[in-house]
């Protein structure tokens, strides 16, 4: 054969291979065998074909048709199920079919942040007991990638959902696994977790462009800038660092995946950006909300943990004013951990408990189980009262307390002169009065005000009040370190 000939076939072979791809149906990574659905909602199915072909997807008696359109893409919707324990088979058939085994149905959860998300089982404490308990078969976790795009993404691959066991765990995200323990034990169904996230990111490579374009305050230089992100590097990939990069590769090709709500753990590469960040959560929430087309996604976040930053004192403390102030944003809830922080590991070990305290907000707004505690004490109002200041709190619980048993920590007054002064606090009915024998009509109150405070105000219930604030004064002398912290609780 002289080599034209051979030169020809060879391109009639790759053609053929072409067409022959084309030809088959194909499916997103997000779907694979031992996925889990979420109930009680018409999920979506979509995927690829050639123009035209028609597509049927059949789940236990369900069956539903689609033409590809000419883009070759097609989609379905499943009639809402409800919450099922035995494995079901999902088969997607055109000229070719793909067949899906150990299907559930139950409630799914988008896991996103940076490291302390990432942070997986293996890591946490107590990781080797947590590890070989692992037996559940019902709960599942599907890992996306490290990637990045300039372009919104059809796909990213993945390795598939995997069933809970001990081989298998040790590289779940752990809040998102703490999270599913505590909520499987109440609501008895299926758990689904897709972890998207992704160490040491900031906030704005996750939102997506309507997300920006929502917030006012970030028009100038988000919205009005969205053709310019992501930046790209020398090689023309999109940096991780600059707007869109990570919603573009690791969140739009997961849409509209049939989901609850989402987990958030971040903020730790933001600090120092004060009240902006609720503008960027803003962005970030009502973003998710907007392309998975769920006004009311539930999106409950975690409070960062105290941390030697370095720099100034208050930057962090300006994130968790930023963070208490999203909770105005309805179907939101914050995760305290000011208790169980190491102030020399940005990555504190115990995962349990953040996800239990997520799950406890879950559990009474998104399920509305009879959870009647389920948040620390949030601040409420401040009010001088003859030398001191009157502290009230919503979250009251059973009553305010200490959760050391010792003298209230980390209060600060200041009068009008916005000279701030270490004081005592004491619980009255459900309040608090705080004064400080050196300012002698107090104005102002603070509450561990510091990136070093692990203060030990909590409720009856063992969950510790939020940092606050009640001025907005700039301080009048360098900060000083706060109070020595009394020993946690083991």
């Amino acid at each position: 054969m002289n080599p034209l000939s051979h030169f020809r076939l060879s391109i009639l072979a790759v053609a053929a291979a072409v067409f022959t791809a084309q030809a088959d149906v194909k499916m997103p990574s997000i779907f694979s065998s031992h996925m889990v659905l979420q109930r009680d909602e018409a999920c979506p199915v979509w995927g690829w074909a050639e123009a035209g072909e028609e597509v049927t997807v059949t789940i236990g008696a369900q069956k539903h048709t689609a033409k590809t359109g000419d883009n070759g893409k097609w989609s379905v919707k499943l009639t809402a199920m409800k919450a099922s324990s035995e494995p079901q088979v999902l088969t997607v058939a055109g000229k070719n079919s793909i067949k899906f085994e150990d299907v559930l149905v139950g409630e799914v959860w988008l896991c996103g942040g940076q490291s302390n998300m990432e942070w997986a089982v293996s890591q946490s404490s107590n990781a080797q007991k947590e590890i070989a308990a692992a037996n559940h078969k019902r709960i599942r976790h599907i890992k996306v990638p490290h990637v990045t795009s300039d372009k919104p993404q059809d796909d990213v691959k993945t390795s598939g959902w995997l069933v809970t066991t001990p081989q298998t765990v040790p590289g779940f995200t752990a809040v998102g696994y703490f999270f599913a323990l505590a909520i499987q034990k109440d609501l008895d169904v299926p758990v689904g977790l897709i972890g998207s996230n992704w160490g040491g990111t900031r906030i704005e490579p996750w939102t997506p462009p309507i997300g920006f374009q929502s917030v006012p305050a970030l028009k100038e230089n988000f919205a009005d800038k969205l053709s310019t992100f992501p930046s790209k590097n020398a090689q023309g990939v999109a940096n991780s660092g600059s707007p869109l990069a990570m919603y573009n590769a690791m969140i739009h090709p997961l849409v509209p995946y049939g989901l609850r709500g989402a987990l958030w753990y971040q903020g730790e590469s933001n600090n120092g950006e004060g009240m902006l960040y609720t503008e960027k959560m803003r962005a970030l929430i009502s973003g998710w909300r907007s392309v998975w087309h769920k006004p009311d996604m539930p999106f409950l976040f975690v409070q960062l943990a105290p941390y030697r930053y370095g720099g100034s004192p208050e930057n962090l403390a300006g994130i968790w004013e930023a963070q208490t102030a999203t909770l105005k944003i309805p179907n939101t809830g914050m995760c305290v951990i000011t208790d169980i922080s190491t102030v020399n590991d940005i990555h504190p070990p115990n995962k349990q408990e953040v996800g239990r305290r997520l799950a406890l907000w879950a559990l009474a707004n998104t399920y509305g189980k009879d959870v009647k505690v389920y948040s620390g004490p949030l601040f409420k109002s401040a009010k001088p009262e003859g030398g001191a200041i009157r502290v009230s709190f919503d979250h009251v619980g059973g009553g305010l307390a200490s959760r050391d048993g010792k003298a209230l920590s980390h209060f600060q007054v200041a009068g009008a002169d916005g000279k701030f002064a270490e004081a005592e606090a004491k619980i009255d009915g459900e309040t608090l009065v705080v004064r400080a024998a050196s300012v002698e009509e107090p104005k102002f109150v603070r509450f561990g005000w510091h990136q070093l405070a692990e203060p030990n105000l909590s409720n009856k219930e063992g969950l510790p009040a939020s940092p606050f604030r009640t001025d907005k004064l700039p301080p009048a002398a360098p900060p000083q370190p706060p109070t020595k912290a009394a020993p946690k609780k083991k």
